[in-house]
């Protein structure tokens, strides 16, 4: 709001000064009618009649009255054509001198689009029109950059999803080569390998998932279709659906909230927000360590937090966590590695219910802390 006013305050100084030029012209104007007055009936005047006793060989009085009946007797209305000519004239270097301004920033627009380092320069009038300029180049040049790495981020990603898929399925077509090779193997060795086999095969079928999420992100267009949400129901049921995964590496999840907590939002949407934390939160945990979701409602917003024990995010990374196709492990272990869309379609949902998401790290404590509007 305040850079609103102070391009008002800009502009209205380029007013003053063309509504001062405006009176130049007039007060110019008012000045020399009257000098034309005198001017043509003092010497001009006489100027005049003796012009056409040389040129025409008329005598003094036949000149005399020349000048009276066709200069004299219609003075006013040389003096109103004289006038109008003035006022054109100086009406036309006004409007050219106010079009400059025009062409240089029509000059400057067209240099937003150039691949330039150059800051975009007008004359001195135009310092605010100079400083929206550049600021708008910048922005255009920032976007430009950021569009460009995570396009170079989602490539990247595609190339490391292809990779994973080689390898699982090079695993499971050999394994079943073993299994259809051997048909006498002994049972426990058969089984080992139908199992490993079997866990190629999900590990497969995420990295198939993981490709059809990136396709659905670019191309939906998300709705929501909100309800009154039992909000401590939906974290309850979510952390039961937990179970199996946290119980692998010992993590447990518990849930502090009120019973009667409830939220307004897409239920669909926000589950797969809620869903979207946690798995990330049990793929960075320190084994046998606890996830603590908690939920309240402070200040007219629902604040739920999801905090874990795991290694400390760096604040540059933490800072760049929500982008699309953002990885935390740089090392891309298959076992955690995701398509790096999770957090990213999280932070666009929140966004979407008029909240916020935000993400915390201290002392190996993970904290992600979701706000939304209160139920309706």
């Amino acid at each position: 709001m305040k850079s609103n006013k102070k391009g008002k305050g800009h502009y209205a100084r380029l007013k003053r000064k063309a509504f001062i030029q405006m009176q130049l012209i007039i007060v110019t104007v008012a000045v020399t009618v009257p000098l034309l007055r005198i001017i043509l009936r003092g010497q001009v005047g006489d100027q005049i009649v003796r012009f056409l006793i040389v040129t025409f060989h008329m005598n003094p009085s036949d000149a005399q009255t020349v000048y009276q009946l066709v200069f004299r007797n219609n003075l006013d209305t040389i003096l109103l054509l004289l006038t109008l000519f003035f006022l054109v004239v100086l009406s036309w270097f006004s409007i050219s001198w106010f079009t400059v301004y025009f062409d240089e920033i029509s000059s400057g627009m067209d240099r937003l689009v150039e691949d330039s380092e150059d800051r975009i320069s007008l004359s001195p009038g135009m310092e605010f029109m100079e400083n929206r300029l550049n600021t708008i180049k910048d922005e255009l040049k920032r976007q430009k950059q950021a569009a460009q790495e995570a396009e170079q981020r989602k490539n990247d990603l595609v190339v490391h999803l292809a990779h994973d898929i080689r390898t699982p399925l090079t695993s499971v077509i050999g394994y079943l080569n073993l299994l259809g090779e051997a048909p006498d193997m002994p049972a426990e060795q058969r089984a080992k390998y139908t199992r490993i086999t079997l866990d190629k095969a999900y590990r497969l079928e995420q990295q198939i998932n993981e490709f059809f999420e990136i396709t659905r992100y670019n191309l939906q267009q998300i709705k929501l279709e909100k309800e009154t949400i039992d909000l401590y129901y939906m974290l309850a049921q979510m952390t039961d659906e937990f179970y199996p995964i946290l119980s692998e590496k010992g993590n447990t999840a518990v849930l502090h909230a009120d019973e009667n907590l409830t939220v307004y939002g897409d239920p669909a949407k926000l589950a797969r927000v809620f869903n979207n934390i946690l798995k990330n939160a049990a793929a960075y945990s320190y084994p046998n360590t606890e996830i603590v979701i908690s939920a309240e409602e402070i200040e007219g917003s629902i604040k739920i937090d999801f905090q874990n024990r795991g290694k400390a995010i760096p604040p540059d990374k933490l800072a760049a966590i929500f982008e699309k196709f953002y990885r935390l492990d740089e090392a891309r272990a298959s076992d955690t590695g995701g398509s790096g869309l999770g957090l990213s379609i999280a932070k666009e949902i929140v966004a979407l219910h008029d909240g916020t998401i935000a993400a915390q790290s201290k002392d190996n404590t993970i904290t992600f802390t979701v706000s939304l509007p209160v139920a309706h």
